[in-house]
């Protein structure tokens, strides 16, 4: 299989430095929309048989414009959905976004026994995505290709996982509103990542503003903080 994990497109909080996990969660910014209506010629060489979104409104709207070229309708499944900022939800203080991040990267080392107060320990996420992924694969079989919408942390901290990379990489690829990790092979035989796009697929001019982006990677500051 050709797993084409896309981050949704920016996002007010995204902007903001807001933890922003919980559903339905925001729409997306004019730059956000810019990012998802360039998608379809980004993909226009995969031969993609299927589109999933989270339960998160930004997936969808991010998933539309491709959706809309191939004429096919989107899947949801919350098992896509951001990993869960659990009692620090809509905070921007520089304690609780780097606690949120400091969980993600612990998580990407192997240490899946942390959770912030009130959300998901790093078992559970991986249960959840993996039970998604495999609708995925159960559906579409093992030679698809298929475009998978989701969110900064979640695929930046699968991917680390199930491709087995070093766990450093987690702290240094960024991956910003649109940008794309790539896994080939299935959830059997194993996950290995072929890219991973640190700029939104549609190109890098459609960036913006990572400052404050505080899923994109651990490295973005939090609001108030000093960097």
């Amino acid at each position: 299989m050709r797993l084409l994990l896309i981050r949704h497109g920016q996002t007010p909080s995204n902007v903001g430095g807001t933890l922003d996990t919980a559903a339905p969660g925001p729409g997306l910014t004019t730059l956000g929309h810019r990012q998802a209506e360039a998608v379809p010629a980004a993909l226009a060489e995969e031969e993609i048989s299927g589109i999933y979104v989270s339960g998160l409104l930004r997936t969808h709207l991010t998933a539309a414009p491709l959706a809309d070229a191939l004429g096919m309708t989107p899947s949801r499944h919350g098992g896509l959905d951001e990993i869960s900022a659990g009692d620090m939800e809509g905070r921007t203080d520089p304690g609780a976004v780097l606690a949120y991040q400091e969980c993600a990267v612990r998580w990407g080392h192997g240490d899946l026994d942390v959770r912030l107060p009130g959300g998901e320990d790093g078992h559970r996420f991986r249960r959840r995505y993996e039970a998604a992924l495999r609708d995925v694969q159960a559906t579409h079989g093992t030679d698809a290709t298929v475009a998978v919408f989701s969110h900064a942390a979640a695929i930046r901290v699968y991917a680390a996982l199930a491709g087995d990379l070093e766990p450093a990489t987690v702290e240094t690829m960024r991956l910003p509103n649109t940008g794309m990790v790539v896994l080939t092979g299935d959830l059997d035989s194993g996950w290995q990542v072929a890219t991973w796009t640190e700029h939104p697929i549609g190109g890098a001019h459609l960036t913006g503003d990572l400052d404050h982006d505080v899923t994109a990677d651990p490295d973005a500051a939090p609001q108030g903080a000093t960097v």
